[in-house]
């Protein structure tokens, strides 16, 4: 995938989605509280690669519209939030290769 802006915005409708989903899933659990759901780590890892991709763009010098900017900002924080959830590794998911992510996740 070619680092771009267009890919940014996928990823990031990706995240939206996703959340919807999650939500779905913890009401039709019972109400299970998102904190509590086992999904909320793979969250967290989806977060944090839109995170690092959007650190990626502004380091290549991407022109970011404010609208897109607002958004990579409204990411950040919300990884603040859940940094402790990510799959802890010595490299960072984004950083590895298919061979190295099937080893670690046992696949």
């Amino acid at each position: 995938m070619a680092i771009s802006i267009q890919n940014y915005i996928i990823l990031a409708n990706f995240d939206n989605e996703m959340s919807k989903v999650l939500s779905a899933i913890c009401i039709e659990k019972g109400g299970v509280a998102l904190e509590n759901y086992v999904g909320r780590f793979f969250a967290a890892d989806v977060l944090e690669y839109i995170v690092e991709y959007g650190n990626r763009l502004k380091k290549a010098g991407a022109k970011i519209e404010p609208d897109v900017a607002s958004v990579m900002d409204l990411f950040e924080k919300q990884f603040e939030k859940v940094k402790s959830l990510v799959t802890p590794n010595q490299k960072p998911i984004h950083e590895m290769s298919l061979e190295e992510f099937e080893k670690i996740m046992n696949i």
